[in-house]
This record gives structure tokens, C-alpha cells and sequence, in this order.
């Protein structure tokens, strides 16, 4: 009758199913606090934005605000353009680390778990 190794077979369990798991799940939680912080820096920087175009309008008064207003109108729109430019491509680079670290991770369990179960069949 063949003894059988319960620390060897904790230690198999461990390196080929939860410690991956839990190295996924660490990557994606580390990836979804970034993208919500990127998010919320966003949707801060545009409300203030905005309050501040309402502030700027309630304190026209007559035809030579309106017209002084509606000129920096143009550069408001273009300094949100290049906001969401900005954080467009913010969030495209979190997206790219993320896809590269979840590859890097995916290649090392293929290897640790071959190395494993090549020391097990032996």
C-alpha cells in the first residue's frame, strides 16, 4: 500500500490552483482600484469644470460679459477635449499593463504547474 504525502499533495494544491488564483485576483483588484481612481479623478476634474463655466455665466451682466464668456467657451471645450483625450488614453494604458502582467502571470503557472507535475509523476 502506497503512503500518501498530505504536505505534498498541499504543496501541488497550493502552487497550481489557489496561489495563481489568488495572484490573479490581487492583479485584477490592483486594476480595478487604478481604473475607478482614474475614473474618479476624471468625473472630479469635469464637474469642476463645469461649476466653474456656471459660475462664469451667472456673473455676465451685460453684452460684453456674454460675448467675453462665450469666448473662453471655446477654450473650455478645447481644454476638455484634451482631457478626454488624456484620460482616454489613461485608461487604454491600464488596460495594456494589465493584459501584460496577466500574460506574464499566465506563463509562469503554465511553467511552475509543468514543473510540478513533472516532479509528481516521477
Amino acid at each position: 500500500m502506497q503512503n500518501f504525502d498530505t504536505k505534498q499533495f498541499t504543496e501541488q494544491f497550493e502552487s497550481m490552483f489557489f496561489g495563481p488564483a489568488r495572484a490573479y485576483a490581487s492583479l485584477s483588484v490592483d486594476f480595478a482600484e487604478k481604473l475607478t481612481n482614474a475614473q474618479l479623478e476624471a468625473g472630479r476634474a469635469y464637474s469642476e469644470t463645469g461649476m466653474a463655466q456656471l459660475r462664469a455665466l451667472l456673473d455676465v451682466k451685460d453684452a460684453e460679459g456674454l460675448r467675453s464668456y462665450m469666448e473662453g467657451q471655446q477654450k473650455v471645450a478645447k481644454d476638455l477635449t484634451e482631457r478626454m483625450k488624456g484620460d482616454a488614453e489613461k485608461v487604454v494604458s491600464l488596460q495594456q499593463d494589465f493584459v501584460q502582467q496577466s500574460q506574464k502571470l499566465t506563463e509562469e503557472n503554465v511553467k511552475q504547474a509543468t514543473e510540478t507535475a513533472t516532479k509528481a509523476a516521477k
